[in-house]
């Protein structure tokens, strides 16, 4: 069933004897028909569960320190206004038992879970954002991820791979910022785009009349993200442009070995990993491996652009920072914050050069 979670948090300073504190919002609960059930905490405060009969359950917890918390379930349908009106005696009922060494009181906004649109996803920095999500535009594994495009009332459609917020309508900041936000001329200019599957770099890139885009992807949207990749995806080549659907590493080893270069070299393909634990190491490899050969195939007088991660990944950022330093060929680099609508957090992109 879906439900939604209600929570009020007061960290106030009780008593060491929390019974009669707990002894004068039972009435509350008998008001609303709910039955109690007492835990054991082992001396470690209250615990107690309440549920009614018509699916709410709650959780009232009344710690050592001082802190009450009280978490209520309820059921789609429910009425909100009977909620609200549950939750509004609790917390003036607890003011009174308290005369009033509250220090402050917290209710926070209903999490919904089990419907049909998932509207929270996490940020890189481990935070949780509901979005204004109210349809589920596509969903299906291709032979590498599992691609969603959700539709946000803010953001329009974003497109999320294995279950991280890469792109949406609304983004066209990002798109500007892993170009050079508007400072490089790619006229006459030879470009090589890994990953961009959204279309976003493509369709910017050929409105500044490049010699030739080379673009190496595994997946593209080309139907449910038109206001970012307009209508460049429809062909795989065009006059100043060719898609190759293939894995862009043994292509890169290609052009390595055939001395092919190119002026720029946008890699869309990841973020810097989220963490410098074991369990990431795969994936830093992967990005020594393109970073290697993307530095191969970039012009003496070239540009590499690439995506960091959010600002408040220093550890992670630092760490490819310091990558920069060990690859086979002395680079220099810059970099940029920008803040990119759908994350709602603040995001590092990095301009990488040749000493």
């Amino acid at each position: 069933d879906k439900y939604k979670l209600f929570s009020i948090c007061l960290p106030s300073l009780l008593p060491a004897d929390h019974s009669a504190t707990v002894r004068g919002l039972q009435s509350i609960f008998q008001e609303q028909e709910m039955t109690e059930t007492v835990h054991d905490t082992e001396g470690h405060g209250y615990l107690a569960t309440f549920i009614g009969k018509n699916g709410r359950f709650a959780i009232l917890r009344v710690h050592s320190h001082g802190l009450v918390t009280f978490d209520l379930q309820c059921c789609e349908g429910d009425d909100i206004t009977q909620v609200d009106n549950l939750l509004n005696a609790l917390e003036k009922k607890l003011k009174a038992l308290l005369h009033g060494n509250v220090q402050r009181v917290k209710r926070l906004p209903a999490l919904q879970r089990g419907a049909e649109v998932d509207r929270y996803w996490p940020t890189a920095d481990g935070r949780l954002v509901e979005y204004d999500i109210d349809e589920v535009v596509y969903d299906k594994d291709s032979a590498y991820q599992n691609i969603k495009i959700l539709h946000s009332q803010q953001f329009g459609n974003i497109l999320i791979l294995n279950g991280d917020v890469n792109l949406a309508e609304s983004d066209l900041p990002y798109t500007q910022a892993i170009m050079g936000s508007g400072r490089e001329c790619y006229a006459g200019k030879e470009v090589l785009i890994l990953g961009g599957g959204d279309g976003g770099i493509l369709c910017e890139a050929v409105k500044l009349k490049p010699k030739m885009i080379t673009m190496l992807v595994i997946d593209g949207c080309r139907k449910h993200m038109r206001k970012t990749c307009g209508n460049v995806l429809d062909n795989l080549k065009g006059d100043c442009y060719e898609v190759l659907v293939e894995d862009c590493v043994p292509v890169l080893k290609k052009f390595v070995e055939e001395g092919r270069t190119f002026d720029y070299v946008i890699n869309d393909l990841t973020a810097v990993p989220i963490s410098t634990a074991p369990e990431e190491e795969s994936t830093w490899e992967f990005l020594r491996l393109i970073l290697d050969l993307s530095i191969k195939v970039l012009r003496s007088s070239g540009k590499y652009f690439t995506q960091g991660n959010c600002v408040n990944l220093t550890e992670a950022l630092g760490e490819y920072e310091e990558l920069l330093g060990k690859l086979s060929c002395k680079v220099d680099f810059s970099k940029e914050v920008v803040c990119v609508p759908s994350y709602l957090e603040l995001w590092v992109f990095y301009t990488i050069w040749k000493k």
